[in-house]
């Protein structure tokens, strides 16, 4: 079996480049161009907020036709949000700009922006570097594209895994962003997904809202949901597999569980690399009565700004977790209930247990913390990722317009 980039565009017949627009002060590349060679199958997932950029809306309702994509272009450094009308003739004339290039329909090129809200989009640049942009198409460009739309991230977020549906390989690609403002209710981030695997349409949904589920929408920072939060899959067929029409088709469940794999990896590494964070913290909640309480108590845990700040500051202050299990809405018996840290256990079964503080804290300091709770209601159990909380957060947000 060949070598696989870890890239989106590992899959066969995708290719991305990235070039500088001018929309980060920085200098950096901001503009990606992620194209299939082919029409492709489509599907996404949006932010809920109500406050949300013109190119949710627009993609929304290209998904909503059932039209294939021929490409995704990402800005960053202006989410193009609360720019009026503007910003609407602003992402219409992007998708037109590089449909033009790539000899397609604007209706099949997607818009995605992230950055600063309420700025007017300088569109001087983009219209310039659009010829460039995809004129350097190509398959190693999918690293130079997520590294362009990259904003406060400090580190690349790609992937890619290959699986095989009968006897072919099939290929399934990954690159996100994302640092802050990430909270569940999908999105949570800007994160797009590539297979050579074949899809219908009402497939490629039901598995991209069935993986975001159980992974980026696990995923909490800050408590702040984005405006812009957009999960897009293309699935192009490249592989000639036999399409998946359904959830009962023999392909479904590995592409699923490949899919699940790329986005579990992507969950990760926005939570690790949140806003100021220095540790990675997973909550796994096991013995919920069903797996929506589970959901319910992992994002609590995670997502809770006391437990954030213990783990920054490696205490092992069990009751915080305990609190945020207990307003989760979760349903579960307070005396049923366990807690354990870095594979120590602190409560067992509504019962404190005596622990070394020294010993538990110095295990805080590792790289990931690990937060198990036991609810003893039952078997579901679900997993949440988020980080720990510290003053470089609130420098970032408070010194920075991001």
């Amino acid at each position: 079996m060949p070598t696989v980039p870890e890239t989106v565009t590992a899959p066969r017949g995708y290719r991305a480049n990235a070039v500088v627009a001018g929309l980060k002060a920085s200098g950096r590349p901001d503009l990606a161009l992620l194209v299939s060679d082919r029409p492709a199958t489509a599907a996404g997932v949006f932010t809920t907020n109500r406050v949300h950029a013109y190119n949710v809306e627009r993609n929304r309702r290209l998904l909503a036709a059932g039209r294939p994509l021929r490409a995704v272009l990402v800005n960053a450094g202006n989410a193009n949000v609360a720019t009026g009308e503007q910003g609407r003739r602003d992402t219409e004339t992007m998708a037109a700009l590089a449909a033009a290039q790539l000899d397609c329909s604007a209706d099949e090129v997607a818009v995605a922006q992230t950055g600063v809200i309420g700025v007017p989009l300088r569109m001087e640049g983009i219209r310039e570097m659009m010829p460039a942009l995809a004129g350097g198409l190509d398959i190693a460009g999918g690293e130079r594209a997520a590294q362009a739309i990259m904003t406060t991230d400090t580190r690349l977020k790609q992937a890619a895994r290959t699986l095989r549906i009968g006897r072919r390989e099939v290929r399934v690609g990954v690159m996100a962003k994302g640092a802050g403002m990430i909270h569940p209710n999908m999105a949570t981030l800007l994160c797009f997904v590539t297979t050579d695997a074949a899809l219908s349409t009402g497939a490629a949904q039901e598995l991209l809202a069935a993986a975001v589920d159980e992974t980026l929408n696990l995923v909490t920072i800050d408590g702040d949901q984005s405006t812009s939060d957009t999960c897009l899959l293309l699935a192009n067929g490249a592989s000639d597999t036999p399409p998946i029409e359904s959830s009962a088709d023999p392909g479904y469940a590995p592409l699923l569980a490949a899919v699940q794999e790329v986005l579990e990896a992507m969950a990760r590494a926005v939570a690790a690399d949140g806003e100021g964070a220095t540790r990675l913290v997973t909550v796994e909640v096991t013995g919920a009565h069903n797996v929506a309480d589970a959901r319910l108590a992992a994002r609590a845990v995670a997502g809770s700004n006391l437990v954030k700040c213990a783990v920054h500051g490696r205490d092992p202050n069990w009751g915080r977790i305990a609190a945020a299990v207990g307003y989760s809405g979760a349903e579960f018996d307070p005396a049923a209930l366990c807690v354990t840290l870095q594979d120590t256990l602190l409560l067992v079964r509504g019962e404190p247990q005596r622990f070394d503080p020294t010993a538990v804290s110095a295990a805080l300091g590792a790289d990931e913390v690990r937060v198990r709770v036991e609810l003893g209601a039952g078997e579901a159990r679900a997993r949440a990722y988020g980080c720990d909380l510290s003053a470089e957060y609130v420098s970032i947000n408070s010194d920075y317009t991001t």
